[in-house]
């Protein structure tokens, strides 16, 4: 069975909304699933969400090869090993 759905009117400044859907765009969010998503926890936590901020620019680089991996089907590293072993060169720099 199909579940009811209701609209929901907001009247906000035109600037506010303009800067609020840039960012939400930033981080893969329109603004209707900000909203649901918003009230989604509100209702689960019966308290109010933290804030989501959008990504910086080491955190963006980092999705941007993790989609990149994603698209070619292929990994960073060939083995845990390696990985493991590239992490403890980074953890010594």
């Amino acid at each position: 069975m199909k579940a009811h759905s209701s609209m929901l009117h907001v009247r906000m400044d035109t600037e506010m909304k303009r800067r609020a859907m840039t960012a939400l765009a930033a981080m893969g969010l329109t603004a209707s699933e900000a909203v649901r998503l918003l009230f989604h926890r509100i209702a689960v936590d019966q308290a109010f969400p933290l804030e989501l901020k959008v990504p910086n620019a080491q955190t963006r680089q980092a999705m941007a090869e993790v989609d990149e991996m994603v698209k070619t089907r292929r990994a960073r590293f060939a083995s845990a090993d390696t990985m493991f072993a590239e992490l403890e060169e980074a953890s010594r720099e």
